[in-house]
């Protein structure tokens, strides 16, 4: 069995959909969930799953190795961060190299770095007057939104989108395709 750290840091609709997919999967499960923001709704899907969740310390996190200590303890095979909007340290990038991915709500390159997520991005995507937004999945290295391209889908993006709809249109994407790529990440560990 192998096992699946998430980070996240709001409502997890990512992590459900990820722990609704292997849910009677005899390859793989959600072992455990670390957020950093107290209250955030991802703590009631890890409770409401009976999956251990970790409100995540941010200096613990930034400047020591308890993270990369937990991960080990729980045997994770690969970490990902649905939602996560902090910037993963470099010691957590070394000790868990291409097993952290993330979902980014646009096609990178375009649209993402820090300060580059959920609302902030469909804004800029439809302020630009693009004519498709999508999402990347991609490993994660020391740099925000700059890791290696795993997997890139894309949605049209008509004169009539805001960035509302636009945000709909990704967050379907994105709860089909990722657990997908978790799986087939996971089948070559």
């Amino acid at each position: 069995m192998k096992n699946i750290a998430i980070f996240a840091s709001g409502a997890g609709s990512n992590a459900q959909k990820i722990i609704d997919h292997f849910r009677n999967s005899d390859q793989a499960r959600v072992a455990l969930i670390i957020c950093n923001k107290p209250g955030a709704g991802v703590f009631q899907i890890a409770e409401r799953e009976g999956i251990p969740g970790i409100l995540l310390e941010k200096e613990q996190f930034l400047h020591t190795d308890t993270y990369i200590q937990l991960l080990q303890e729980y045997k994770t095979d690969l970490v990902v961060l649905a939602g996560f909007l902090w910037k993963v340290p470099a010691n957590l990038v070394q000790a868990f190299p291409e097993r952290i991915i993330n979902i980014h709500p646009a096609l990178l390159p375009k649209f993402g770095g820090k300060g580059m997520y959920g609302h902030f991005v469909h804004e800029a995507v439809i302020a630009a007057g693009e004519k498709e937004s999508g999402i990347t999945i991609h490993y994660v290295n020391e740099k925000y939104d700059d890791g290696a391209p795993i997997l890139q889908e894309r949605c049209a993006i008509t004169s009539d989108d805001t960035p509302e709809s636009v945000a709909k249109k990704v967050q379907a994407l994105e709860h089909q395709w990722f657990p997908i790529i978790v799986e087939r990440l996971l089948s070559k560990i």
